[in-house]
This record gives C-alpha cells, sequence and structure tokens, in this order.
C-alpha cells in the first residue's frame, strides 16, 4: 500500500458555496462558520479563539493556518514555539456558580532519539488566556478587556510544576503575573529569553 500525502489546506474566503454535481447549493462556507463556531464560550471554541487571539498579538499570518496535529499551538516569526491555554468562569451552559479556573500543563509522550518514550512539553513559552469577565449579560470575548494574559517559560512550568497535569489560577499567579493584551508580544519575546 503506497503512502498518502499530507493534505495541504488553503484559506478561504467564506463566499465559497456548496455544491452537488456542479449545481451550486445555496448555502456557503461562511455559513457553515456562523452556525459551528459563532458561540464563543462554548470551551472548544473559546480555545481555538483564544489561540487566534495570541496570535493576533504576535502577529500571525491568516494565511498560514491552524495545525491541528502540531505539537504546540503557534510560532511566532522569530521561532519561538507557544502553547495556549483557556478559561472562563462563565460557561455557554447552564450554571449554578462560576467555573473553577484550571489549565491543563500535561506533559505530550515524545520519542527521543534512542527510542524511549519520555513525556515532554514542546511549546517554549506557554500562554494562559483567562477570560475574567463574571456578568453573563455583558460577557463578550471579543472585548480584550475582559481577559487576563499569563505568560510563563515553559522551563519554568518544568521546575515549579513538571509532574502537574492543570495548573489553577492561585499558582499560576506565583509564577507571573497578569498582563492585557497589548503586552502579550513583548512579554513572550522576554520570557522566551529567560
Amino acid at each position: 500500500m503506497s503512502k498518502l500525502n499530507e493534505i495541504k489546506a488553503s484559506p478561504k474566503a467564506g463566499s465559497e458555496n456548496l455544491t452537488e454535481e456542479g449545481q451550486i447549493i445555496e448555502y456557503n462556507l461562511s455559513d457553515f462558520w456562523k452556525w459551528s463556531v459563532s458561540d464563543l464560550l462554548s470551551n472548544a471554541t473559546r480555545g481555538r479563539f483564544a489561540e487566534f487571539i495570541v496570535g493576533t498579538a504576535v502577529g500571525l499570518d491568516p494565511k498560514n493556518l491552524r495545525n491541528e496535529w502540531d505539537a504546540f499551538d503557534l510560532v511566532t516569526k522569530s521561532g519561538i514555539k507557544i502553547e495556549v491555554k483557556s478559561a472562563a468562569y462563565i460557561q455557554s451552559w447552564a450554571q449554578k456558580k462560576y467555573s473553577n479556573i484550571t489549565f491543563s500543563i500535561k506533559s505530550a509522550i515524545d520519542i527521543e532519539a534512542k527510542g524511549k518514550l519520555i513525556p515532554k512539553r514542546h511549546a517554549d513559552v506557554y500562554v494562559f488566556c483567562h477570560l475574567k469577565h463574571k456578568d453573563q449579560e455583558t460577557i463578550d470575548p471579543l472585548k480584550m478587556e475582559q481577559w487576563d494574559f499569563y505568560v510563563v517559560a515553559t522551563s519554568l512550568l518544568d521546575k515549579h510544576h513538571k509532574g502537574q497535569k492543570t495548573i489553577s489560577l492561585t499558582p499560576l499567579k506565583k509564577l507571573t503575573d497578569s498582563i492585557n493584551y497589548g503586552k502579550l508580544q513583548k512579554s513572550i519575546t522576554d520570557k522566551f529569553k529567560m
């Protein structure tokens, strides 16, 4: 059996219609996007949106599409590998109380040159995106002032939380201070140099 090549996706405009046998169907890709990812409070969508937010702060090229299977989420133009995590008090489902803020920091399995499996965090820097707003009536993930960002060098996570799979807000605040969107790019560069 021959090996299948990786399929490279290209950016879409949103106006591309569904078709059947060459006939245009009234729905287009933009309709799909609206239908599937308009709920920015949904955990899965919020996570991808947080990656996009961090990407915009570091000069993401929208033509370089998100790769679901990379060992980290983003790479800056200077080569800094970034892992992005998100959490929020308010979810898209009915809640009796605010959600606890925890972020995944678990290591992934890496195969060493000698074939040995070792757990490893692949990014150089972690960016923890905390949607801190607590009012259901006014929450809007598009408003950057409703977010706090915590940037931590992976080496610092490995030093203080090596075997941990999650980190909550209190220990995270012991590692770094929160920053706003406008300071993300500089903070990522500074933490990488640590």
